[in-house]
């Protein structure tokens, strides 16, 4: 969970569904990770069942986002509870986003470091913009849309390059894709293949 449990965060279109199973994490170099995923299609409780698994499993794992083929489902999804720059938790649920970013004199890019769930224990830095909003469809197919800044605008464009079939560090340089092999097999056993299910 996050660090601060007592804060109610900004949920702008309900809170996150509960009471789901947490799952092992798909690793990259799994073909679903790799490729677009499927749009949603049917809202249903199939749909919200999976959506509360990737709940459990992203807090499980301490994580800020989390998209459906990261547990190895071919769904265009994603949940996130995520600070933006003020430190303010934003939480929610996105079917078949659509990114849009900042351009012109308003494209500012940060350079931190980033991570993902399904190459752990590594980070490199990766230029984005500073901002992002996302437009997709919640769990009961209303229309959704988030945006933020700082650490929530980066977690809103990495999670929707996943329902793209885009990870990380395809946005790296070969040097900055070897740094983060590199580290990625320095933590390997730290998160064995059935990481975070199981764990406590």
């Amino acid at each position: 969970m996050p660090d601060d449990e007592t804060t109610e965060p900004h949920a702008p279109h309900g809170l996150l569904p509960e009471g789901g199973t947490v799952r092992a994490i798909t690793r990259w170099g799994t073909p679903v990770m790799h490729r677009p995923q499927a749009p949603v299609t049917t809202y249903d409780e199939a749909l919200r069942s999976l959506a509360a698994d990737m709940v459990a499993t992203m807090y499980a794992a301490d994580g800020v986002g989390l998209a459906a083929c990261q547990v190895g489902e071919d769904v265009a999804m994603f949940v996130f509870d995520c600070p933006d720059d003020e430190g303010v938790r934003t939480v929610g649920v996105v079917c078949n986003p659509v990114l849009t970013l900042p351009e012109g004199k308003d494209r500012r890019l940060d350079d931190d470091d980033e991570g993902c769930l399904s190459f752990p224990g590594s980070f490199e830095p990766c230029p984005r913009p500073d901002f992002a909003r996302v437009d997709g469809f919640g769990l009961d197919g209303e229309p959704v849309t988030f945006e933020g800044s700082g650490l929530l605008a980066r977690c809103l464009q990495h999670e929707t390059d996943h329902t793209l079939g885009t990870v990380f560090g395809d946005r790296l340089s070969a040097k900055s894709r070897k740094r983060l092999g590199k580290k990625h097999d320095a933590s390997a056993d730290d998160f064995p293949q059935s990481w975070p299910a199981g764990t406590d």
